[in-house]
């Protein structure tokens, strides 16, 4: 059985960058997963206060029409319709005991909610 080659674009910082706390700990979470390779999609999904909120899991690789963005030594994985939304974001790590994870600062969000997770377009 071979292996199909993925259809994928490579995108750049334009998109998405990810800041030094953030690459810091996604290298950490993916060599501890042992997939030093992978990266982190992250995917703009409805719901939340404000309509619109970020998904984000580790993965192995990109999939078919995906977007990977290599940045400070890591991989983001986007889909092309969450790449509207999250154009010209960075990518953040906060270890605060309430909002910690990862942040994301969208410059297209016109309404956050409180919590930081979930926003409008």
């Amino acid at each position: 059985m071979s292996a199909t080659a993925v259809n994928f674009k490579i995108g750049n910082e334009k998109l998405v960058r990810v800041m030094d706390a953030a690459s810091a700990h996604l290298r950490g979470l993916l060599e501890k997963q042992g997939r030093p390779e992978g990266g982190l999609r992250i995917a703009v999904i409805g719901g939340g206060c404000s309509g619109l909120q970020y998904k984000m899991d580790l993965v192995d690789g990109p999939r078919d029409r995906d977007i990977m963005v290599p940045s400070n030594g890591v991989n983001v994985v986007i889909d092309p319709k969450s790449a509207l939304f999250v154009s010209g974001s960075e990518l953040d790590w906060s270890d605060d005991l309430q909002q910690g994870g990862f942040k994301v600062s969208n410059p297209n969000a016109v309404v956050t909610c409180s919590c930081g997770e979930s926003f409008a377009a």
